[in-house]
């Protein structure tokens, strides 16, 4: 009966667009505590949004809506990284940038203080981020899309990666586990990853202290493989040093440098 009412509510919304929680109840014949959970249920699934009494259609897929929920994780800290990152950009030069959520806040930093760039990106929310910038023309790469992360990865997408030489590259990782290895939940994702390392004279790593570790089930690149790490202040003093020892620039960020809306 879930199932069924679930398929009802989905089909009513779609037909009239939207509904209150009392048509629902007499379109479904439930009690309304019983519509409110299967909304609350379809809602955490990215299928519907909720209203001022009743709901609607979502305009998003689930996918957006999940990567739009890991987004917004720590993005005080990813807003300070981004912007820390755009300080680093060099006008007219090719800049390849992933597709994870730190990244993004880079491009937003791009968006709102512009400078001539080619920007070459798998990341497609990055590359919505900075259709029509002045001065930045965006290469997005082909491919096969990995829905839950918005990107384009495979075979197609390496083999256009292969076409560029870029001046920096911004990348994410999942984790970096304790021995020193950059790693991500995807194999496609890590392969392209790899790729892009080849393809980029310095390489720039993006990410959270949370993330420094911990451990994901595919490898992309030692640490050995990475120019400069931007992190934020909360990273242990044990991987300042290590990161030290292996030459690597360090830039640590607060959260109150962040500044962007």
């Amino acid at each position: 009966m879930l199932e069924q009412r679930l398929k009802t509510i989905q089909e009513h919304l779609f037909a009239r667009g939207v509904l209150s929680i009392k048509t629902l109840v007499e379109i479904t014949k439930s009690s309304p505590a019983t519509v409110r959970r299967d909304l609350c249920k379809l809602e955490s699934e990215g299928v519907v949004q909720r209203t001022h009494g009743g709901a609607r259609l979502a305009e998003s897929s689930s996918f957006e809506v999940a990567f739009g929920l890991r987004e917004r994780e720590n993005i005080e800290i990813k807003r300070a990284i981004g912007r820390a990152a755009h300080a680093l950009l060099k006008p007219g030069g090719t800049v390849l940038m992933d597709s994870g959520t730190t990244v993004l806040q880079l491009a937003r930093a791009v968006r709102l203080e512009p400078m001539p760039l080619t920007v070459i990106t798998n990341g497609l929310a990055l590359a919505q981020e900075l259709v029509g910038v002045p001065q930045v023309t965006v290469i997005l790469l082909g491919g096969s899309l990995r829905s839950d992360n918005l990107s384009s990865v495979g075979p197609y997408t390496e083999k256009l990666m292969a076409e560029f030489w870029c001046d920096q590259l911004f990348l994410g990782a999942t984790a970096i586990d304790k021995s020193e290895n950059l790693a991500t939940l995807d194999a496609n994702e890590a392969s392209i990853n790899r790729k892009m390392l080849e393809r980029a004279k310095q390489r720039i790593l993006l990410l959270d202290s949370g993330k420094f570790g911990h451990s994901a089930p595919y490898r992309v690149t030692g640490l050995s493989g990475i120019t400069q790490v931007i992190t934020d202040s909360r990273l242990a003093t044990a991987w300042s040093k290590r990161l030290k020892l292996l030459g690597i620039g360090l830039q640590l960020v607060s959260s109150t440098q962040g500044g962007m809306a």
